[in-house]
């Protein structure tokens, strides 16, 4: 047997239905396309958001303009002020922030701001600080501690 002796099995490979060959090949004449119009014609037919001539949808619509980064990742911010609720000596973390209604979600991850003064010392755990917050947590006797994550 050679490359040239190979063939598809039988009725693998269906004939092609060639339209618009003659009346006697039964797919003569309007070979599928009905009878005249737009979408008999050779190249013709409408471009799917077409509307017959009334202001497409596409247009109707405001834009929507600007750029979403998919990647942001939604930090919940806490400022200094807040913190003063809790007890000195207090371990404060997502979990006790969100019990106190300062946050929303314990998933997503926390940043300390600086707005606001502490007076007391306390030990905040949260992923990210401000350098000013940072500073003015130490500053008042407490620690911070980062986690990680985010």
């Amino acid at each position: 047997m050679q490359i040239q002796d190979l063939k598809p099995p039988a009725g693998s490979h269906p004939k092609r239905r060639r339209i618009g060959r003659g009346l006697g090949s039964g797919r003569g004449t309007t070979a599928g396309k009905g009878t005249k119009g737009q979408k008999a014609r050779a190249g013709g037919g409408v471009p799917a958001y077409f509307e017959g001539g009334q202001l497409p949808l596409v247009k109707r619509l405001p834009h929507r303009r600007g750029f979403r980064n998919h990647s942001r990742v939604e930090r919940q911010p806490v400022n200094l002020l807040s913190l003063a609720k809790f007890s000195a000596g207090s371990v404060v973390g997502p979990a006790e922030l969100l019990a106190a209604g300062l946050i929303r979600s314990a998933d997503k991850p926390v940043i300390i701001l600086a707005s606001g003064e502490l007076s007391i010392a306390l030990t905040i755990r949260a992923h990210r600080f401000s350098a000013s917050a940072k500073e003015k947590i130490e500053k008042a006797g407490g620690t911070v501690e980062v986690m990680t994550g985010a």
